[in-house]
């Protein structure tokens, strides 16, 4: 499968990513594809590769491209859980200076982007934060995206006057969200899922049996394969119905 490493002009920048797809001449639909915390890595490269096989133009950007190109900083092969802390630590202020205005700068230029290579609307998935990401990109871009997904997501509902749950109200996407069993509280999935049906969203959320934060990711303590194959065989329905179909 075709795939290059790309510089994609935003606001502030210049963002490396990654893009995977088919080994043809002709356009295909596009889809935006957030990381996790741990940014991109050759663990998202192989997922880009995978739906690029299905017949999509896909896009992983590098989340913190204002720090370098990706990785910012050098990671293990597997991060197991002996190291996983350390790497969130030495992250975790590039992830907070990841604020929602540069979110949707660096959307804008992605879709603008993925548009221009590709057919029609796009999709948006994310995994962790990136669920979120993903969430705040189809809210913000009514008409550009057709779809978004978000697996183990982190952070939907939160206290923030601008908590991604907040803004469901200018979604015109599908959405699915693919759940381990600790991601959010029952509260908090209620209150999620009440805003959704209160937006008229069409929505499916699901609690993805004996999984925990992270299943989709085989380079970690948290990787699951039978979780892994039932959020594969979820997305590539929800982009079927989507951007083929739709």
């Amino acid at each position: 499968m075709p795939a290059e490493t790309l510089q994609i002009p935003t606001a502030d920048g210049q963002a490396d990513a990654f893009a995977a797809f088919p080994d043809d001449d002709r356009k295909h639909p596009g889809v935006l594809l957030y990381p996790d915390a741990f940014g991109l890595r050759p663990e998202l490269e192989k997922k880009a590769r995978e739906l690029a096989g299905h017949g999509y133009y896909v896009l992983v950007p590098n989340l913190y491209y204002r720090h370098g190109p990706a990785p910012v900083i050098t990671l293990p092969e597997h991060i197991g859980e002996d190291v996983r802390p350390a790497v969130i630590a030495r992250l975790m202020p590039l992830l907070e200076q990841h604020t929602t205005e540069r979110i949707l700068r660096d959307a804008d230029a992605y879709l603008g982007f993925l548009t221009e290579v590709g057919t029609g609307p796009v999709a948006v998935t994310g995994y962790c934060i990136g669920g979120a990401l993903a969430l705040r990109t189809a809210a913000a871009n009514p008409g550009r995206v057709a779809a978004v997904a978000g697996f183990h997501p982190g952070f939907l509902v939160t206290d923030a006057p601008d908590s991604p749950h907040r803004l469901v109200a200018g979604l015109t996407a599908e959405v699915h969200l693919g759940l381990s069993e600790n991601d959010m509280s029952a509260e908090a999935l209620g209150e999620l899922t009440r805003a959704l049906d209160a937006a008229g969203v069409s929505h499916t959320t699901e609690i993805y049996p004996g999984t925990v934060h992270g299943f989709t990711m085989s380079d970690t303590d948290a990787f699951d394969a039978a979780g892994e194959r039932r959020h594969r065989d979820r997305l590539l329905a929800l982009l079927d119905r989507t951007l083929v179909a739709g």
